[in-house]
């Protein structure tokens, strides 16, 4: 995934080389890429090519370092530390950080859009579509909008898997969704499993991260720890306490595993994505 990102994203060499400079800082060298494990691991259990799934895992990675990017600037959460290193606005600055997010989001598009990655060419703009409302206003941006608004208040556990599903979760079913469309059709119903599955560790993903954020430290997530409470800001764990929030993310593991028995052994890298979700430490 490394490799395909680098040959997406532009060179430093090439004009304006600062803005491809600090778009190959944020995206390259770091990060679990678990959206891109997912396009993968979806498109094994509809048999689609590696080359195939390529373009999908590098779109879906390219719109989520966009998101990173403008989540740690000074008017969003202003952290200043990101996957280990300074984050783009303190590497460079603020007015960069902001081209860069608009550039990664862009790119994003023209990779899904450069070469055939489905059967039919109305496919593939289904594929363009989905990743397009995952990333607006219905998907990942209006659940931070969503997110910046909860800041002080005191959410039900309902307000708060709402605001997950489209702030964290919509990119994950995207990638999901995505990785499915690379290879032959599924039926709607199988479909229906997958993104079954997708929603529940998209839930269990920001749940295992509230855990982590509340409890580990700056130098072993790779950002600054503690930053929701600090800023008052609804959680599962300040909703549920940290106990409660590892079985509800127990739970919702169980839950995507089931989603994944009628796909059989295709689906066992989905099955060992899900572990890891839950499982981690950092």
């Amino acid at each position: 995934m490394e490799d395909v990102l680098s040959d997406v994203l532009p060179q430093s060499s090439i004009a304006p080389q600062r803005l491809h400079q600090a778009m190959r800082y944020v995206v390259l060298g770091g990060g679990k890429r678990i959206r891109p494990l997912l396009a993968f691991a979806a498109g094994e259990v509809v048999g689609a090519g590696p080359q195939c799934v390529d373009a999908a895992a590098a779109a879906v990675e390219l719109i989520h370092a966009y998101s990173l990017v403008h989540d740690d600037l000074p008017c969003m959460d202003d952290d200043s530390l990101r996957r280990g290193k300074p984050t783009c606005h303190h590497e460079y600055d603020e007015a960069t950080a902001l081209l860069v997010g608009d550039s990664l989001q862009t790119l994003a598009f023209q990779v899904l859009a450069d070469r055939p990655l489905a059967d039919a060419p109305a496919v593939q703009l289904e594929m363009m579509k989905i990743l397009a409302v995952a990333a607006g206003s219905r998907g990942m941006a209006g659940g931070q909008a969503i997110d910046g608004e909860s800041v002080g208040k005191t959410l039900s556990l309902p307000e708060l898997e709402f605001m997950h599903i489209h702030k964290t979760g919509a990119l994950i079913r995207a990638s999901v969704q995505l990785g499915a469309l690379c290879g032959k059709g599924l039926e709607n119903s199988e479909m229906e499993h997958l993104l079954h599955y997708a929603k529940c560790i998209g839930l269990a993903f920001q749940v295992v991260d509230d855990v982590l954020d509340a409890e580990s430290n700056t130098a072993t997530l790779g950002k600054t720890a503690g930053k929701d409470a600090e800023a008052n800001k609804p959680t599962y764990v300040s909703i549920l306490g940290a106990n409660a929030a590892r079985a509800f993310a127990a739970d919702l593991h169980r839950d995507a595993l089931q989603s994944l028995e009628v796909f059989g052994a295709r689906a066992e890298r989905l099955r060992q994505i899900a572990d890891f979700i839950v499982k981690r430490q950092f």
